[in-house]
């Protein structure tokens, strides 16, 4: 595998590739990014990860300083799952002066997540262009885990005309059901094993919809009531229309999702599940 640290380095070492299948991360790699590098293989005959903890998409109360920086593990990951370049670069290469033009998406970069994390879709849909403009691929990977991120930069990239296929990665779990995340790190064991009822209460609002259920806003409180009786401190349950991720009307028939962001102890935990009443999954 190789590494480049300069936009010179990586735009003239993707030159001497054809297709190229793209992997954005921000470090401190798990199963769930090793399986999007694994997927990207069969998208393209060079896979080309990269590395940057992006500064634009914390916010002041977010933990950027802290976030784990883990070069070392994450490059040995990497080059055992295949990836034939790995672009790595400092914030004075990516940023050498105040970034002044940015992406603004539309509305819903203010809601779910948006409502709670002000400038983080504005700031990764910024760095995501940028590192577009620099590994020009033809092929880029996102994980559903982080559901609203992925519309967010399918949409970008449909909107601007950019000749590059975005494709969503299946949320790698646990054996218990529990999202793969960098910041699960931050669960005490306790807490580690409590975790896994998000996934379990978000599954049991499918498969009330699915069960005919159209009261949405009852299911999101009663998500809500549950997690908080459980030590939870939630900032959002709801359920969204898959496409554009608006409120669905009970007569809907279009593909849902099911999405929430809970605190748990120290750990802000987001996860999604699917909902396809008409396939009944």
């Amino acid at each position: 595998m190789q590494i480049h640290s300069s936009i010179p380095e990586m735009r003239a070492a993707r030159q001497r590739h054809g297709r190229v299948a793209f992997v954005p991360t921000m470090g401190n790699l798990h199963a769930g990014h090793i399986a999007l590098m694994t997927e990207a293989r069969a998208h393209a005959d060079c896979v080309v990860a990269s590395i940057f903890v992006n500064r634009l998409q914390f916010g002041p109360n977010d933990d950027f300083d802290r976030y784990p920086r883990t070069f070392q593990a994450d490059c040995e990951q990497l080059a055992t799952a295949g990836v034939d370049l790995l672009f790595a670069p400092g914030e004075a290469e990516l940023y050498p002066e105040a970034q002044q033009y940015h992406v603004d998406p539309p509305e819903i970069q203010h809601q779910l997540d948006g409502e709670f994390r002000p400038g983080h879709f504005r700031g990764v849909a910024t760095v995501v262009l940028k590192l577009f403009n620099v590994v020009q691929p033809q092929v880029a990977l996102f994980g559903k885990k982080d559901y609203q991120q992925l519309m967010v930069l399918r949409n970008m990239t449909r909107q601007l005309a950019l000749p590059i296929e975005i494709v969503g990665g299946e949320t790698v779990r646990a054996e218990d059901g529990l999202a793969l995340s960098s910041r699960n790190a931050y669960l005490s064991a306790a807490e580690r094993a409590e975790a896994p009822r998000l996934q379990r209460i978000l599954s049991g609002v499918r498969t009330a919809v699915l069960g005919g259920e159209r009261n949405f806003a009852r299911l999101e409180r009663e998500a809500v009531s549950e997690l908080e009786r459980h030590g939870w401190k939630t900032d959002y349950v709801a359920l969204r229309r898959q496409s554009d991720l608006q409120v669905p009307r009970a007569s809907d028939a279009q593909p849902l999702v099911v999405l929430a962001a809970s605190r748990l102890g120290a750990a802000r935990l987001i996860d999604n599940v699917e909902v396809d009443a008409l396939n009944g999954h």
